[in-house]
């Protein structure tokens, strides 16, 4: 099966009378990812806002924003549906926080890892029936820690090896308040997560080193440099904001690396990591800004960055689109933006590029990228039309442009399947038959 239509519980949208023709709900996709066995996870979150939510009203009719996972079989359909993020009416609360920047992991004893920015993680058995493990970090302006605090990662992504690739945050960065994603970790392989067991996770590079304003408070054991946690000086040297502006020439630019971001990065392999870091965003245009794919080995040395790219023609600030997955099992990077896909190979040469400038790939700008499968498909979510696209990639990259083409051209006929199948209103994909468990 290459399209997956991305339901929702027909029991959630009839305990809130959701009505799909209205223009009051939204459904987002936010990650995906596959076991090698073809089960597909994904992640959405589905929400509703009139304007107001009585207390006195009837709860099926206030405002709502929940988190789902829904579990697929290797058949395109949807067995399990997790829920969370909030009570659902009648229900319990939620023992999962709804949070930004949420991502999913499969670990190698087959549980599913929830992570989400500042540094949460819970850990869903694999049919997401039960929270076996959570370690929370709420989000907050100050800059300590508070009650219940025990974070692990804002993201993880496991390598080949059984190693957890993580991106962590701190606090007392430089003049910027809260939590902001830093510091790239990894663990040792075989280093289990799980109930009552919290790997060591390595730094290898630091994103921002101004850690003037950091006190004692802010560290975690876990994360460690050395054979100490990670604070103040004791860090990765030079940061990635420093070696990039040196890489690139533009130390001191206005238009430089001085308080870039970094997203979640990807794993190439057991021992080289892609970390997608980007320049300050402006009020107006940023297309044409810095921005840096960069190549990253476990023990924190750059190796240049995923090359090929021009800061304007091929730039993600348009529409804001960072992510980079990669494919550790074949060493290979991709990247989709609102002006192409883009394929890797570990060293870093560009080895495709599909414009959506060219009429056969003019459909991918309505496509977000979120995942490389361990079967090496790429895992393509429609943003308006709610369908999950796989696309397998070809033993040689220089096959891919005519792989993704044949996928385009076969989406609108398998979309049209589905449509007899479930019936979609506003392309809200209804389920009755997958097992529904609020978390």
């Amino acid at each position: 099966m290459t399209l997956l239509p991305i339901t929702v519980p027909a029991s959630l949208l009839d305990t809130h009378h959701l009505d799909p023709d209205a223009a009051d709900w939204g459904l987002r996709v936010d990650h995906a990812v596959a076991t090698t066995a073809g089960d597909t996870y994904v992640l959405t979150g589905l929400r509703r806002y009139r304007g107001h939510d009585d207390e006195a009203a009837d709860p099926a009719e206030r405002d709502f924003g929940y988190q789902l996972i829904t579990r697929y079989g290797s058949d395109g359909k949807p067995t399990a549906t997790a829920v969370f993020g909030q009570a659902v009416p009648g229900g319990g609360p939620s023992a999962i926080p709804e949070a930004e920047g949420t991502t999913l992991a499969l670990l190698p004893d087959g549980a599913v890892a929830v992570s989400s920015k500042p540094g949460s993680t819970h850990l869903l058995s694999p049919e997401l029936d039960a929270v076996l493990a959570s370690w929370p970090m709420p989000w907050g302006w100050e800059r300590q820690r508070g009650p219940g605090e025990d974070p692990f990662a804002a993201s993880i992504a496991v390598t080949p090896a059984g190693r957890l690739l993580c991106a962590t945050s701190e606090y007392g960065l430089s003049n910027w308040a809260g939590a902001h994603l830093n510091i790239v970790a990894v663990s040792e392989p075989g280093a289990a997560l799980g109930p009552g067991r919290k790997p060591v996770l390595r730094a290898i590079a630091t994103l921002d080193a101004r850690t003037d304003g950091q006190s004692d408070a802010d560290w975690y054991a876990h994360v460690r440099y050395g054979e100490e946690p990670v604070v103040r000086g004791n860090r990765p040297s030079p940061s990635l904001t420093e070696a990039l502006s040196e890489l690139t020439g533009t130390s001191g630019s206005l238009y430089g690396y001085l308080d870039s971001r970094m997203t979640r990065p990807a794993a190439l392999g057991d021992d080289l990591f892609v970390v997608p870091v980007f320049g300050k965003t402006y009020r107006s245009s940023n297309r044409g800004q810095e921005f840096s794919f960069a190549l990253v080995d476990d023990r924190g040395a750059l190796h240049g960055r995923l090359g090929g790219l021009h800061l304007r023609d091929d730039s993600p600030f348009t529409g804001f689109d960072f992510t980079v997955v990669a494919d550790p099992y074949r060493a290979r990077a991709f990247h989709l933006n609102r002006y192409g896909l883009y394929a890797w190979s570990a060293d870093g040469v560009l080895r495709a590029r599909m414009s959506t400038a060219e009429k056969p790939f003019k459909p991918l700008v309505h496509f977000a990228l979120l995942e490389c499968t361990p079967a090496g498909e790429l895992l393509l979510a429609h943003r308006k039309q709610h369908l999950l696209l796989r696309v397998p990639v070809p033993q040689d990259l220089d096959d891919l442009a005519t792989a993704v083409e044949d996928a385009l051209k076969g989406y609108g006929r398998e979309r049209t399947a589905l449509k007899k199948q479930y019936g979609p209103v506003n392309w809200l994909w209804s389920d009755g038959a997958a097992t529904v468990n609020a978390l």
